[in-house]
């Protein structure tokens, strides 16, 4: 049986967190609608659910995502893995990281009202920087994560780069991208610009501590070149691990390494 609780979002019978895999539909504290799907750990009972963000253009059925969450349950975690505002079945239209805090934040939420004392969060790319201002910015016992990790996240915002990121600054900020992004990608992009300016990854990171924090990236990312995860890691208390043979995001993380996050995670 599930209810509507406080600030919107369904609250489920912790009754129920052991019977298999269950969907609902979150309300953030903006008002979108954000769809969410959380798995039991298949390994053990556990006090720990990992919630997991996708990366830009990614939803919480794309099979990178569902791979991850197999994985990470397999594990001994519960997984909560979601779909960012403007991408799959959820409402509203992406900030391509902006507002997204709060759709993470109704995710971590909905995790400890479904009985889970510890809460996780690990997030891919986009969801890389979501998780990091998330950690930095929400420090209610409700919304606040217990651990951090970012993989192939930026350090900083405008980066171009590199021809991927020039690529997606075109969809992100001309009409005729947007409607690549909609009818290409299936993703709904704000037209707006940002105001204010968010604060960045890297300028999250000082303010994480004492939360654990680890930073992973591919040696081999299209996207974001070394010097990102090292200013990142160099911010703050942080654990780096760079990532020998390794692309961009989830759809590069195979399951060694997403079992290796999963044991770093869930321990403590």
């Amino acid at each position: 049986m599930s209810s509507e609780g406080e600030g919107g979002f369904h609250m489920v019978d912790v009754s129920l967190i052991t019977s298999g895999p269950r969907r609902a539909m979150l309300r953030t504290d903006d008002g979108v609608r954000i769809e969410a799907v959380y798995e039991p750990s298949t390994a053990s009972v556990t006090d720990t659910a990992v919630v997991v963000a996708h990366g830009f253009t990614g939803s919480a059925d794309r099979p990178a995502v569902r791979r991850a969450a197999r994985v990470l349950a397999g594990r001994g975690a519960a997984v909560v893995t979601f779909s960012f505002r403007g991408h799959g079945g959820s409402g509203g239209r992406s900030t391509v990281g902006d507002r997204e805090v709060l759709d993470l934040s109704a995710a971590v939420r909905w995790a400890r009202e479904l009985g889970h004392a510890r809460v996780a969060t690990l997030g891919f790319s986009m969801g890389g920087s979501v998780v990091l201002r998330h950690a930095a910015l929400d420090r209610e016992r409700e919304g606040r994560a217990d651990a951090v990790a970012a993989v192939s996240a930026p350090a900083r915002w405008y980066y171009r780069g590199t021809a991927p990121m020039r690529r997606l600054h075109w969809v992100v900020t001309r009409p005729a991208g947007r409607l690549v992004g909609r009818y290409g990608f299936g993703v709904r992009i704000d037209r707006r610009a940002w105001d204010p300016v968010p604060l960045s990854p890297v300028e999250a990171v000082p303010l994480i501590a004492p939360t654990p924090l680890l930073v992973v990236h591919g040696d081999r990312d299209a996207y974001f070149p070394l010097d990102h995860p090292r200013m990142l890691a160099g911010a703050g208390d942080a654990e780096l691990w760079l990532e020998r043979g390794m692309g961009h995001a989830e759809n590069a993380a195979d399951d060694e390494l997403l079992a290796r996050l999963g044991d770093w995670l869930t321990r403590g």
